[in-house]
C-alpha cells in the first residue's frame, strides 16, 4: 500500500506534463498573436474572451446528409450565419468570405469557409455555383445563438466570425463588412494563421 500512493503521484505528474507538452504550441501561437505584437497594432476584429468552445450540434448538409457540427473542429474556420434565402448581404458575406480564403495564398488551405443556415429553406439555385468551395450546413438556429453572439443591437448574422482549430469562437468581425473592411479583416487571418504556423498545418488536424 505504501508503494501505491508515490507511484500514482508520479503516474499523474507524467500525465499533467503530457497534457503541457501536447497543448504548448497551441498556448504559444495564442501568446504571440495576443501578447507579443509590434507597438501601436491593433486587431480589427473584436477578440471573444473568454473563448467559447464549440457545441455538439447536429447539421445537415445541402445533400442532406446528416453530420455534427464538431465535425468541423481541426481547421481554422471563417463561419456566416444567415437563413436559407440569403439576402444581399448574406450574398455579400460569403463572397467576401471567399475572397478573403483566395486571397490568402498557399494558406488558403488551413481555413475553411463555412456557411451555417439557420433555418430548413435550401438556398437560391442562383447561388450554388459559387458555394462549391464552401461548408454549408443547416443547424438549430437558436441552439446556435448560445455559442456565437452579435454585438449588442446587431443580429447575429451581421457579423463574420473566426473560429479555431480546437473549436473556440475567438474572434467576431464588425458588422456590414465591405471590401475594405474585408482586407483588415484579411490582416487578422493572416497574423493568426503566421502565429499558430508551427503546429498547424493544411488539412484538418486531428482531434481526440
Amino acid at each position: 500500500m505504501g508503494e501505491r500512493a508515490p507511484r500514482a503521484r508520479h503516474a499523474r505528474w507524467k500525465l499533467v506534463l503530457l497534457l503541457l507538452v501536447c497543448v504548448s504550441p497551441v498556448v504559444a501561437s495564442y501568446f504571440t498573436y495576443y501578447v507579443v505584437r509590434p507597438e501601436g497594432r491593433r486587431n480589427f476584429g473584436e477578440l471573444v474572451q473568454p473563448q467559447k468552445p464549440m457545441p455538439d450540434l447536429a447539421t445537415t448538409a445541402l445533400d442532406g446528409r446528416l453530420e455534427r457540427l464538431q465535425a468541423l473542429r481541426g481547421q481554422w474556420l471563417l463561419v456566416s450565419v444567415a437563413p436559407g434565402a440569403c439576402d444581399a448581404a448574406c450574398q455579400n458575406h460569403l463572397y467576401l468570405q471567399r475572397q478573403m480564403r483566395e486571397s490568402l495564398g498557399k494558406d488558403k488551405e488551413r481555413l475553411d469557409w463555412v456557411w451555417l443556415v439557420t433555418d430548413d429553406q435550401a438556398p437560391p439555385a442562383s447561388i450554388l455555383p459559387g458555394l462549391k468551395q464552401a461548408t454549408v450546413a443547416h443547424v438549430d438556429g437558436a441552439a446556435l445563438a448560445q455559442w456565437l453572439e452579435p454585438q449588442t443591437g446587431h443580429a447575429l448574422s451581421e457579423h463574420l466570425y473566426v473560429v479555431d482549430p480546437m473549436g473556440n469562437w475567438m474572434m467576431r468581425f464588425p458588422p456590414a463588412l465591405d471590401t475594405a473592411a474585408a482586407a483588415k479583416a484579411k490582416r487578422d487571418l493572416e497574423r493568426l494563421l503566421r502565429a499558430s504556423a508551427s503546429w498547424d498545418t493544411a488539412g484538418r488536424l486531428e482531434q481526440k
